[in-house]
């Protein structure tokens, strides 16, 4: 009889042992499961303090002191023109002058009636003396003087107007309008700008303490071989909430021969010294709108951390916080970098 029992529960097992293994295991991944993202490759440094030997390098761009472009001050048929491209002329010289016949002829009726008006008031000043007209009558003729005379300061001013000239000494620009054309306020006639040259250039806030009005500039012009000296003359009053930079002027001294607005400048400020320091390629940077940050590989992930930059030399920057020494800092792939993506460092450049 126990053996009776002993089969039937031996069979009863088997029989559960067979229907659990034609079942489907719990751990069996669903096929609706989300994909995992193939790793993403990059290029590497590893971080080492070196000898950091130079002044505070910046950007700049060189301007002229003074620069306009010369508009009519009113609308109307350009008459005459005389502007020597690319030469230098004085302040005052004549460069162009607009249609003014119409101005002309009012200007001419004007001073004939003054003329008249006059000779009325001074008839009646006589008159008025002996009590042969009241004061009114000679209120209103004298009234009708001084209206006339305004009205000729009016037309006047309406035909200096009309004459184009150069407002300070410098060099013109190349012409943009034909003799016999229609131009307005809104048309440039030619630009101007004088010869003495400035940089304008932004220091970071940690470096302000080195700006001091009167301190000595060194330029490095794109295409020129020497050196430019400048002098700083004025200083921004504050700080840009935005980019954490101060703004500062610097006028260029001696020659400027071969040197013209608009060109791109290095400026380095300060005295040179050396220091250790963490410099990475400027392509490692990722700039954000509240700072700047840096993708350190660390067991084959990517940590985005906050850095604080300092100078740059040539393309490396200068790392003042938020990486240490050993640190492994992507430079190339950036853009495909996720905090959950696996990251392989196919090679780690020296």
């Amino acid at each position: 009889m126990k053996f009776f029992s002993y089969s039937i529960i031996a069979y009863t097992l088997f029989l559960y042992s067979c229907s659990s293994g034609n079942g489907k295991s719990k751990d069996t991944p669903s096929n609706n499961a989300p994909k995992k993202e193939p790793p993403v490759t990059v290029e590497a440094i590893i971080a080492t303090e070196v000898d950091f030997t130079s002044p505070l390098e910046v950007s700049g761009s060189l301007q002229s002191q003074d620069f306009v472009e010369i508009r009519p001050e009113a609308s109307g048929k350009i008459v005459a023109l005389s502007i020597p491209e690319g030469n230098f002329v004085g302040q005052g010289t004549v460069l162009g002058r607009l249609n003014s016949d119409d101005l002309q002829a009012q200007l001419k009726k004007n001073q004939a009636q003054l003329v008249l008006a006059k000779k009325n008031e001074e008839r009646l000043k006589k008159l008025l003396e002996v009590g042969g007209v009241n004061q009114q009558e000679y209120d209103q003729v004298l009234s009708q003087v001084q209206s006339l005379q305004a009205d000729i300061e009016f037309v006047q001013a309406q035909v200096r107007k009309t004459v184009i000239t150069a407002p300070f000494s410098g060099k013109l620009g190349l012409r943009q309008v034909s003799l016999g054309a229609y131009v307005s306020p809104n048309n440039i006639i030619v630009t101007l700008q004088n010869t003495n040259i400035q940089v304008d250039f932004n220091v970071p806030e940690q470096y302000i303490q080195k700006i001091k009005l009167g301190e000595k500039v060194s330029l490095k012009v794109e295409g020129t071989e020497n050196l430019l000296n400048a002098q700083i003359i004025a200083i921004e009053p504050q700080i840009s909430a935005t980019t954490r930079n101060l703004k500062v002027r610097a006028r260029v001294e001696g020659s400027t021969e071969g040197v013209l607005g608009g060109m791109f400048t290095r400026v380095f400020v300060g005295t040179a010294q050396t220091q250790k320091a963490i410099l990475v390629p400027s392509n490692a940077i990722i700039p954000e709108t509240r700072g700047k940050k840096v993708a350190i590989i660390r067991s084959g992930k990517a940590i985005f951390t906050d850095v604080e930059t300092g100078a740059r030399k040539e393309s490396k920057v200068q790392i003042l916080k938020g990486l240490k020494a050993g640190d492994t800092v992507a430079t190339t792939g950036i853009l495909f970098l996720k905090p959950t993506s696996q990251v392989i460092v196919k090679k780690v450049i020296q």
